[in-house]
């Protein structure tokens, strides 16, 4: 594999520094007089815990971030010696395999023992066995707010009101008794203020891969873009200025006519446009991505991108109802729609990106996106008549990514797009590969 430097956009450096900041932040909160609050990233409440002063850990990024850094495998195997099977997801075994080695957080400085446990429940069950796990080592307090599934598609009052009460009987008092701090709704107002604005320049910089040619790649790249919106930055200027910054950054390329930044440089020229299901591969990201653009593939769009948010759909968090935006924001996350809506949104992707086909990324240990992806295929093959692949690979586990098997998958599917638009088909097939 290639070895010399990785080319980034400026943007994506900033985010880097932010995201770096932050575990130092972390790694120092305790000595520092903070307290430290651990939550998962769909539907996280970050305006909210920055009221009470919390610093943030997010054991998703942690275990992705140790898996980008090629220290996850050894996590994985740690936590399986410890008992945990095969089975289970892998960004919880290097979570807990990270305890177990230590508590060393991604960038060599110690994370430490978190205060308070924020679950908040937005589709993927797994989260609650995780944070099982965690207080039984940790014995700190827990808080949970429930959000209900969207199980007939959307969202009604009693449902936002139901969440809205969690947040004020369980939750914030729970928040104010182990920070010691007392919750101001004019503080999580202001948040939200500067949230919306980034949320804005989200969205632009997502919708610009609707021209020719996409000046990002929207799944690949966009793992960057959303990083702070997703994490610890979402609600504080430093989140705002980096969201203008990439804006800027973006729109030039696009009034340039160029194509996305790749870790080698300039995207050597768009040939397919795809969307995307599924999370990507961290243990080999930059192998997986160059699979694409040695191709030609640009990714205009994707689900894993939304993780956090769907805001590209109208959602902003709104200071003028501050809580229920909060409850909203939690039960619109992508894991929290049921399967048509997810097949309406993708498709509604491929018509608005003008995109040749659908991969989908089936991860081996994330049943939150894999269970029933065959059936989204199908159906979205079916009313877009657009040709779809099936791969598959794993989060932050090495051992299930198969670089040969992945490649050959995609070369077939690139060649069946290539025959499709040449001679359109009343069934577009399916290609399906397994790592």
């Amino acid at each position: 594999m290639n070895t010399k430097t990785v080319i980034k956009e400026d943007a994506m450096w900033l985010q880097k520094e932010l995201i770096n900041r932050n575990y130092h932040e972390l790694a120092t909160a305790h000595e520092q007089g903070r307290k430290v609050a651990a939550t998962f990233v769909p539907g996280n409440l970050n305006e909210l815990l920055m009221c009470f002063d919390f610093a943030r850990s997010l054991p998703e990024t942690n275990a992705l971030q140790n898996a980008m850094r090629k220290k996850s495998g050894k996590m994985v195997l740690d936590a399986e010696r410890d008992g945990h099977s095969e089975d289970v997801c892998t960004y919880v075994k290097a979570d807990l395999g990270m305890m177990l080695g230590g508590e060393k957080g991604p960038t060599g400085e110690a994370l430490p023992r978190p205060d308070v446990l924020l679950l908040s429940y937005t589709g993927c069950f797994t989260f609650m066995k995780w944070f099982e796990l965690i207080r039984q080592k940790y014995d700190c307090e827990t808080t949970m707010l429930h959000v209900p599934y969207q199980g007939d598609g959307r969202i009604n009052p009693s449902m936002r009101e139901y969440v809205v009460k969690q947040l004020k009987e369980k939750v914030i008092p729970t928040l104010e008794k182990v920070s010691g701090v007392k919750f101001d709704i004019d503080r999580l107002r202001s948040y939200m203020r500067e949230s919306q604005k980034a949320e804005d320049d989200l969205v632009a910089v997502l919708q610009s891969a609707k021209q020719r040619p996409s000046p990002i790649d929207g799944y690949f790249g966009a793992v960057y873009y959303i990083g702070p919106i997703f994490t610890a930055f979402r609600g504080v200027p430093e989140a705002t200025r980096y969201y203008e910054v990439l804006k800027q950054e973006v729109f030039e390329r696009l009034k340039s006519g160029k194509g996305p930044v790749t870790p080698e440089g300039d995207h050597p020229g768009e040939k397919y446009r795809l969307v995307v299901e599924g999370p990507p591969n961290w243990t080999s990201f930059r192998e997986f991505w160059k699979m694409f653009y040695d191709e030609g593939a640009v990714v205009v769009a994707s689900t894993y991108s939304k993780v956090g948010g769907v805001y590209d759909f109208g959602f902003r968090h709104d200071a003028e109802r501050p809580l229920e935006s909060l409850a909203e924001y939690c039960l619109g996350c992508y894991t929290n729609l049921n399967f048509p809506q997810r097949i309406d949104m993708i498709c509604r992707y491929m018509d608005e990106y003008q995109a040749d086909g659908l991969l989908i990324n089936s991860i081996k240990s994330c049943n939150s996106f894999s269970a029933g992806q065959l059936l989204i295929l199908r159906e979205v093959e079916k009313r877009t008549g657009k040709p779809a692949a099936f791969i598959e690979s794993d989060l932050v586990d090495p051992r299930y990514f198969s670089a040969a098997n992945i490649k050959n998958g995609l070369e077939s599917y690139f060649q069946m797009i290539k025959q499709k638009t040449k001679a359109p088909q009343t069934a577009a097939p399916t290609a399906a590969v397994a790592a």
